[in-house]
């Protein structure tokens, strides 16, 4: 970690994804300083929930509520055929009030910037910005933001930061593409989806097994038990080394995941807000705190990676061989209310409780604490034994006082 200054360092901000509206105001809500969205066009997660415009009208009303911003992505590399109705997009999401775009394509560049030449443009990290002389050619254009390339150590965000007076965003934690900064051919290959205009099969996470050539292909060369393999990497996961980022003055911190549960959205960023806070406040006397590391390990889907930021990964960073056990969790339901006279939570049901199951309520500023299930009540006032429908309005009696929009989790 860089030395400690006297001055006041710079609160960087955080910014989460939100595969849909109800996501977004998760993200918010738990502590997201801006989210960045997809639209219905030009978008690399074309599987994710995405945003008409109504939901983007919402959003954004939303998060201005709060002080947030809304990003739009709009990062596929374009074929001659994806760039109609460009301007029009981009002029409509102007109009909608979106704080910036994020683009990689110098078409879409173009596009945005004679249809709404006051929408701010970020550039996306499909552009594989990796040096400090491209993050300069961009400030050139006159772009105020770019987001670095996956591939970027923390030495060479330092020397660019160094080099260029200009927003960095880098990203902190998430899934990470083994092809270069996402530019990957193979789901073209295996499926005909073109990842860089948001089909993406994910093949690299698919299971193989090795073969002879010219031999049977129904037997395989492995050793007996071997795990078959992946090409995928695990997921990158910044959490014990933030302080690093914020001493170099990134201005933004991102996360990676519009096609990720509501459970890891707002676990994610809780724990992400949580050390920017902390630390921010007083770097001097900050310590890790080990409830931090454990509770993004319970939003984890698999093992996780400092990737390039401090060396060149090796076959540790990859997943091979037989995966490790990661806790798993479900988001059983959600608090939309809480009677302090009667200690009894109202509660929208995401996923099956019963009666007897150790639950855990989280809730935003890090606030935690687990019980047991003793009693259910349905909307009626019934007494039941399990909570199995799905969205059901049920009252429980909790152990200390929860919150609006608090979550209630399970161990799988």
């Amino acid at each position: 970690m860089s030395n400690k200054t006297a001055l006041k360092l710079k609160k960087p901000e955080l910014l989460a994804p939100a595969g849909n509206l109800e996501k977004l105001k998760f993200a918010i809500h738990y502590g997201a300083d801006a989210v960045y969205i997809g639209g219905k066009q030009f978008g690399l997660r074309s599987k994710a929930g995405n945003f008409s415009f109504e939901d983007m009208e919402e959003g954004v009303k939303f998060a201005k509520k709060y002080g947030a911003k809304v990003y739009v992505a709009a990062n596929i590399i374009a074929h001659n055929e994806n760039l109609e109705g460009a301007q029009s997009y981009f002029k409509k999401l102007y109009e909608i009030g979106i704080s910036a775009v994020i683009i990689a394509d110098p078409a879409l560049i173009t596009a945005c910037r004679q249809a709404a030449p006051d929408l701010e443009i970020h550039i996306s990290t499909q552009a594989s910005i990796t040096n400090w002389r491209t993050v300069q050619f961009w400030k050139n254009e006159g772009i105020p933001r770019v987001v670095l390339a996956r591939e970027v150590s923390i030495k060479e965000v330092r020397q660019i930061k160094e080099k260029v007076d200009i927003e960095l965003e880098t990203f902190i934690h998430g899934a990470m593409c083994i092809s270069y900064s996402g530019r990957c051919v193979l789901s073209n290959h295996m499926t005909s989806r073109d990842a860089n205009r948001g089909g993406c099969a994910q093949s690299c996470r698919w299971k193989y097994d090795l073969y002879e050539d010219g031999v049977d292909e129904s037997v395989n060369i492995s050793e007996q038990n071997d795990e078959a393999y992946t090409m995928s990497s695990k997921d990158l996961s910044m959490v014990e080394h933030l302080p690093d980022l914020i001493d170099l003055g990134v201005d933004s911190l991102k996360i990676e995941g519009r096609m990720k549960s509501i459970h890891y959205v707002a676990t994610v960023v809780n724990v992400y807000r949580k050390i920017i806070d902390s630390y921010v406040d007083n770097p001097k006397e900050f310590k890790m705190n080990q409830q931090w590391i454990d509770e993004i390990w319970k939003a984890a889907q698999r093992s996780l990676t400092t990737a390039f930021s401090y060396q060149e990964p090796t076959e540790s960073d990859q997943l091979f061989g037989i995966p490790d056990r990661l806790p798993k969790y479900d988001f059983a339901g959600l608090v939309l209310a809480y009677d302090d006279r009667t200690k009894l939570a109202t509660i929208q049901q995401r996923n099956s409780f019963k009666v007897g199951d150790e639950i855990e309520f989280f809730g935003p500023d890090f606030y935690h604490f687990k019980q047991t299930i003793q009693l259910i009540w349905d909307e009626n006032d019934k007494p039941i034994e399990i909570a199995k429908h799905a969205m059901m309005m049920i009252k429980v009696k909790v152990d200390h006082p929860v919150n609006y929009y608090d979550m209630m989790r399970k161990g799988k």
